[in-house]
């Protein structure tokens, strides 16, 4: 049996397993205990590769950064910093067609600057700023989905939990991964922006009748400076101290970390109650993260045992494929899998894979990475598990509001992020000014 056929068997059986309800990183780790045996009839052997890929994925001081972000990035959701930005935003940029929309893409890429996670920034604006639009007259097909395509900025501004998890999996510089999102993450800002814009002036019928807000004073800019200064020590302290090499990004997790706990202690906004519950969480999501990458260490270990890697990396190089049909493919599979897997299990699943063609046809690593965070975050805002969607929904005040509707509401920032994803292939230095 031919790697290829081994290869394609084993992600039938894991979306079979997803599909039929049992959690990814079990269906991955028996999918790859039951490749081994068949393969070479030791059940000794697969339970080894068990062993290994447990002691040997985790290991290493990388992985600490896992922890120390998440751990910032819901310290800074529980002090409300978000909620900081959006009101200096929504005053600023009032007077704007679709005003309050662009407030919301620009504080949530504020906010992503240090939470890192799109959960998180979801969670936050959605109950922020959804009521505040519908408040105003716009529709709610385009209030939730403002909040739900803007929140995946958290994903790809770093400090980015799947640029991590990418950088680990690939064995890139975490550190040069993160200085390429800044560029991408900068420009679905500006196309959210101005994709708004367009939206509020030529498609109406989407939007709404937005009211001008004028109730309450226009910010001071002591007070402007006031309402960002938290989120913009934090971002500046973990990006200065890693592009000025005064520590690694794990240290700057560290740092970061601690910088957050401080200064929502001092600002009295967090209690001794919410810390427990984010040390708490904390712990429930960096499991979850280990889990799934002990599970994908153990399927990487299997295809390559199995002679998957090579067959397609042989498959791909002799086959004459263009770099543009490559990403194409890649791109699409990437969005077929969001509509039913979470982005952390894409990504293990995936780059192994393809992480070798790419890299003979051309591509470098970390500009490949930018396009694969992009292509996986667009996946969060497409049916049916559209997680963004999902969580935007739990945290609506306001239940009538379907998913059909969030999804319809996400459709025009996917097409957003497609448009994002072609600039960053065709124009690398979008991503790679800041790495070379």
């Amino acid at each position: 049996m031919s790697g290829l056929v081994i290869g394609a068997i084993s992600i039938g059986m894991i979306f079979l397993l997803v599909y039929l309800g049992v959690y990814v990183a079990i269906a991955l780790g028996a999918v790859s205990f039951a490749g081994v045996w068949m393969i070479t009839g030791n059940f000794n052997l697969a339970g080894n590769l068990l062993y290994i890929a447990a002691f040997e994925s985790l290991k290493s001081y990388e992985f600490a950064v896992v922890p120390l972000f998440v751990f910032m990035g819901l310290i800074v959701s529980a002090a409300e910093f978000g909620r900081d930005a959006f009101q200096l935003a929504a005053r600023l940029l009032r007077r704007l067609p679709g005003g309050l929309g662009i407030a919301t893409g620009v504080s949530n890429a504020i906010f992503a600057a240090v939470s890192g996670t799109s959960i998180a920034a979801g969670a936050v604006f959605t109950r922020i700023a959804v009521p505040e639009m519908l408040r105003l007259g716009y529709r709610p097909r385009f209030a939730v989905g403002v909040v739900a395509g803007s929140s995946v900025l958290g994903m790809l501004i770093p400090p980015s939990l799947l640029l991590i998890i990418y950088g680990i999996t690939t064995e890139q510089s975490i550190g040069k991964l993160f200085l390429a999102g800044i560029g991408p993450g900068l420009l679905l800002a500006g196309l959210y922006c101005l994709g708004i814009i367009a939206m509020a002036l030529f498609w109406r019928g989407f939007v709404g009748e937005p009211q001008t807000d004028t109730d309450g004073p226009d910010y001071s800019l002591t007070r402007a400076l006031s309402a960002v200064a938290p989120l913009g020590a934090l971002a500046t302290v973990m990006l200065g101290g890693i592009y000025g090499g005064i520590f690694t990004p794990t240290e700057a997790g560290a740092v970061a970390a601690w910088g957050a706990l401080v200064i929502a202690g001092v600002n009295r906004r967090i209690t001794l109650r919410q810390i427990w519950r984010v040390l708490v969480e904390t712990g429930y999501v960096t499991v979850t993260i280990l889990f799934l990458v002990v599970a994908a260490s153990m399927y990487s270990r299997m295809l390559t045992f199995a002679g998957v890697q090579g067959s397609v990396s042989s498959l791909l190089l002799n086959s004459a494929m263009t770099p543009l049909v490559f990403v194409s493919l890649y791109v699409l599979v990437l969005l077929l899998l969001g509509m039913i897997l979470d982005a952390t299990s894409i990504i293990l699943i995936c780059v192994p894979i393809v992480l070798v063609p790419a890299i003979g046809m051309g591509f470098d690593p970390i500009h490949l990475g930018i396009i694969t965070i992009i292509a996986v975050e667009t996946g969060l805002l497409t049916p049916p598990l559209g997680l963004s969607a999902f969580v935007v929904k739990g945290a609506l005040a306001e239940q009538d509001i379907s998913l059909k509707v969030i999804f319809q509401g996400c459709a025009p920032f996917v097409a957003m992020m497609l448009v994002a994803v072609a600039l960053v292939y065709a124009f690398p230095g979008i991503a790679m000014f800041a790495v070379r």
